[in-house]
């Protein structure tokens, strides 16, 4: 399993459930590399999204406590038991967490590779990431030239969980 995040200078991922920066180049890699296949999230990730609406062309499930949470066009799962059963339908895709925070802090322990937007500023937040820098089983395996959208540079930095 995967996963897929863009965080500033302080592994900080949003505020107010909103993305930090819109990158158009962040946006279209993450588009290039969910396409086609499964993104889970939690409520909240999704309510971000336009209209609260799924993702086009991806399987969408949505991981929550909330019982009665259902929405049309994704699949709608409570328990981490109930989301392995779920991606067990779907073995020749690739499988993406998409956050938010507590997604991620959930589902880490079972990703293998992290593509990791990093961006060189520091922004307001109230989400955070775990800093894979700081942990002893993760390691960068690639890291792209800088890049600049405006003023701000970033890299897309890919982690792989040592075995």
């Amino acid at each position: 399993m995967n996963l897929i995040v863009a965080v500033d200078k302080n592994w900080a991922i949003g505020n107010k459930n909103k993305l930090l920066i819109q990158i158009p180049s962040d946006m279209k890699n993450f588009r290039m590399l969910t396409t086609g296949n499964v993104i889970i999230m939690g409520r909240k990730t999704l309510e971000s999204f336009p209209q609260s609406q799924p993702l086009g062309n991806r399987v969408n499930i949505v991981l929550t406590r909330g019982e009665y949470y259902k929405v049309n066009g994704a699949t709608v799962v409570h328990s981490l038991d109930a989301l392995w059963e779920e991606i067990k339908k779907y073995p020749d895709k690739e499988i993406y967490v998409i956050g938010g925070e507590s997604i991620y802090r959930q589902l880490l322990p079972y990703c293998d590779k992290a593509i990791v937007t990093k961006i060189d500023e520091a922004y307001e937040a109230d989400t955070y990431f775990p800093n894979l820098d700081d942990m002893e089983d993760w390691e960068v395996v690639d890291t792209s030239e800088e890049q600049t959208y405006f003023d701000v540079c970033y890299n897309f930095v890919t982690y792989q969980k040592k075995k």
